[in-house]
């Protein structure tokens, strides 16, 4: 019982007088003032904001059209068919834009990889617009 008292005064007790100490050291090197504030940062516009909202459309559009066009025959398209549908033949249609690979009459790519693609990039194209005119319209005002 003794060990573990003494295993928990060394391993609680010791560290936290350590940094106690040093805090207190520090102060009287330092004196008991406050530490200076951080500068207060700049506000967000709602340029800004468009234009990060733009931003990951952007990247997340180009993670889903990656995604689909990793369905797509490349180099042996029989094993696209094979690998999506577990038909050993050449596919019958493919297509990057709009992503779709045909094998036999059933579509291997997944149902919701053309609507994300629709959605994310009329999301970063009305984004990049917005953030566009919001950044001129401030421009014009003077406003930073």
């Amino acid at each position: 019982m003794a060990t573990l008292i003494g295993t928990m005064i060394l391993a609680i007790g010791l560290p936290a007088w350590a940094g106690i100490t040093y805090v207190g050291l520090v102060r009287a090197r330092r004196g008991d003032e406050l530490p200076p504030l951080a500068p207060p940062r700049r506000r967000r516009t709602p340029a800004r904001k468009a234009a990060w909202v733009a931003g990951l459309a952007y990247l997340a559009g180009g993670a889903v059209h990656l995604y689909g066009l990793s369905y797509l025959p490349f180099l042996f398209p029989e094993d696209a068919c094979w690998f999506g549908v577990g038909i050993k033949a050449y596919p019958d249609s493919s297509s990057a834009l709009p992503v779709s690979l045909v094998c036999h009459g059933i579509e291997v790519v997944p149902w919701w990889v053309n609507p994300g693609l629709l959605v994310l990039a009329v999301t970063a194209v009305t984004a990049t617009v917005t953030s566009a005119v919001l950044a001129w319209r401030g421009a014009s005002r003077g406003v930073s």
